[in-house]
């Protein structure tokens, strides 16, 4: 309101008078001829390696003054049309991101003073995404902060209104806002976007690592996921998966753009020494082109007739591909749907000229050809958990290659989980001394840089003869869950060997800081393993490996650290042997103790 009274004082024949009218005739046609543009930005799953979703992001006409979105909705604050500028944007996205058939979720940005207009109705992005068929639980709202709030109780069952309808909730730039921590706390999102500002140069920046960790370890208690924007590097990004960052978003992965990328190369994924960080358990990383069958595709306006002989003269097959003149699937005609139409009466007669474009199923799931089976899996069974009969789509470069059978993907997972189970620890079930090999001739022969952290739990014997086998699982299923809880889930690999005894190889580069935490963890958590009695002294009275009673106070951990040099050990066999050397000196210092070995050869080998 008081921009418009500022302008009422104007000169009407004054130059920034005539401008004023002028933007403002423009904004009023852009809303009525709907003439925005929606353009895209991969957020992209650091741990399944794949995108998550597209935050949706729109612009007005590229000649125009009201191109800037800063510009457009400062122009809507100002004439009361946020609501209507908010569900032009909104609609426009979803149009958009069903019309390029993108995969996963649609981010959405709303603005908050949107919500609150008099004139906001409810449930109308509900009906936009019925109208194209897509699903509310694929939509993210993300609540930007531009404008400062005041009645937060409105806005929360706005919000919640949203959430009751099927939606996700995002705060976009933490930390750049009005509201910040006290926001997040009172709207508890399923995602939090950590602003630009604490991501530029954080591989450099002790403080915005500070900071990220903080925000990481609130959002774990308030089951929250967290995005970093505006990632720009290598460096940067290598950083948050060390940091535990679950999703990130940024220029380094792709700009906004009209036609963003259906899939990420695995590339960027890796360290600046080439390493492709891990999951835990290991996968066995079988390329998903193993799964390929060359199909034939026909053209959008080939007609029904064409793909009918194709399913006549080979009925394994299940589904064609459409593609476009470049050679890019656009969709599929599935056989069930295909000979159903063509069984009533006349229905080959009726149909069989017309084109398979309109027939073909838009909802279609594409994978490049050098996929891992780990990567595709996570998407498939995000997408398509209902249709294990289906296929999907196998491109090189974008451009059709073959089909994939949901069945045979789900037969192969099905095949590495069999085998990673057959070598998992029953207790833990970590992978045990085989995957363990696996993992590190890997890193030998691919010459990544890492450690090995070999962890042993002191005096547990005793408490195992003192408190009894169930009480020593309890130690050993703390000490493994400790582990998980301070260790990369993408980069680090937790091994349990046997017994009491773990092995954890350390991609990320923060591992001297994990392995503290470690400590200081299984620290906090002893004395509760106690009774009261047993805590009051310290420890427990049991009988030593030579028959004589003796007391041995509260059980601790020893790790020993050593960096291998892969230039010159052999295979895991020497790793083995310097890890075992660093424990035995881990174990010779009282209580919770770190050792790192800092020579980098077998010692048998010297």
């Amino acid at each position: 309101m008081a921009d418009n009274i500022i302008k009422l004082v104007l000169p009407e024949n004054s130059e920034e008078a005539r401008t004023n009218k002028e933007i403002g005739q423009e904004f009023t046609k852009i809303l009525e001829s709907e003439s925005l543009n929606a353009i895209y930005q991969p957020i992209v799953d650091y741990k399944k390696q794949v995108i998550l979703g597209y935050e949706s992001l729109v612009r007005g006409p590229s000649d125009s003054a009201l191109h800037n979105p800063v510009m457009l909705f400062d122009m809507a604050r100002r004439t009361g049309s946020l609501t209507e500028l908010d569900l032009l944007c909104k609609r426009t996205g979803i149009q958009g991101f069903k019309a390029k058939r993108l995969p996963g979720k649609l981010f959405l940005n709303t603005t908050p003073q949107g919500l609150l207009e008099p004139g906001h109705r409810t449930g109308l992005t509900l009906e936009y995404l019925r109208e194209l068929g897509l699903k509310p639980e694929n939509v993210v709202i993300e609540l930007t902060e531009q404008y400062q709030m005041t009645d937060s109780h409105v806005l929360s069952n706005a919000l919640q209104h949203y959430r009751e309808m099927g939606f996700e909730i995002a705060i976009d730039d933490l930390g750049a806002g009005y509201s910040g921590l006290t926001r997040w706390a009172e709207l508890r999102p399923e995602y939090v976007k950590i602003d630009r500002h604490f991501i530029q140069n954080i591989h450099t920046d002790a403080v915005k690592q500070s900071f990220v960790r903080s925000i990481i370890d609130i959002a774990k208690e308030l089951n929250c996921k967290v995005i970093a924007e505006g990632i720009e590097s290598r460096e940067e990004s290598q950083m948050l998966m060390d940091m535990g960052i679950c999703y990130g978003q940024g220029y380094y992965f792709g700009r906004p753009q009209s036609n963003p990328p259906y899939s990420i190369p695995e590339s960027l994924f890796r360290g600046a020494d080439g390493f492709i960080p891990r999951s835990q358990p290991w996968p066995v990383r079988e390329d998903i082109e193993d799964l390929l069958t060359e199909a034939p595709a026909l053209l959008s306006n080939d007609n029904l007739e064409q793909a009918y002989r194709y399913f006549v003269k080979d009925d394994s097959l299940t589904a064609i591909a459409i593609i476009n003149a470049q050679r890019e699937p656009i969709g599929l005609i599935r056989r069930n749907k295909l000979l159903t139409t063509f069984s009533s009466q006349y229905g080959r007669s009726l149909h069989g000229a017309k084109p398979v474009i309109n027939f073909m199923d838009r909802s279609i799931i594409m994978v490049e050809r050098s996929w891992n089976i780990e990567q595709v899996s996570n998407l498939i069974t995000d997408n398509m958990k209902e249709q294990i009969e289906a296929d999907f789509i196998i491109v090189d470069q974008g451009k059709y290659a073959g089909l994939g059978r949901v069945l045979g993907l789900l037969k192969k997972i099905t095949d590495l989980q069999i085998r990673n189970a057959r070598y998992a620890n029953p207790l833990t079930l970590l992978p045990g001394n085989v995957p363990l090999y696996e993992c590190l001739d890997q890193l030998i022969n691919t010459q990544s840089e890492f450690c090995v952290a070999y962890c042993d739990i002191d005096n547990f014997k005793p408490y195992n003869d003192v408190y009894g086998y169930f009480e020593g699982d309890r130690v050993i299923k703390l000490i493994a869950e400790i582990l998980r809880d301070n260790t990369h889930k993408s980069d680090d690999f937790i091994g349990h060997v046997g017994g009491d005894d773990f092995i954890v190889v350390f991609s990320s580069q923060d591992w001297p800081e994990r392995c503290e935490k470690i400590l200081a963890a299984f620290e906090n958590h002893v004395p509760s393993l106690y009774t009261d009695d047993d805590r009051s002294l310290g420890g427990i009275y049991s009988q030593s490996r030579d028959g004589i009673e003796q007391f041995f106070p509260f059980m601790s951990v020893s790790i020993g650290v050593v960096t291998p040099d892969t230039k010159k050990v052999i295979s895991h066999h020497d790793i083995s042997n310097m890890a075992t050397h660093a424990k035995h000196s881990a174990k010779n210092i009282k209580g919770n103790s770190l050792f790192i070995e800092r020579r980098r050869t077998s010692l048998l080998a010297q």
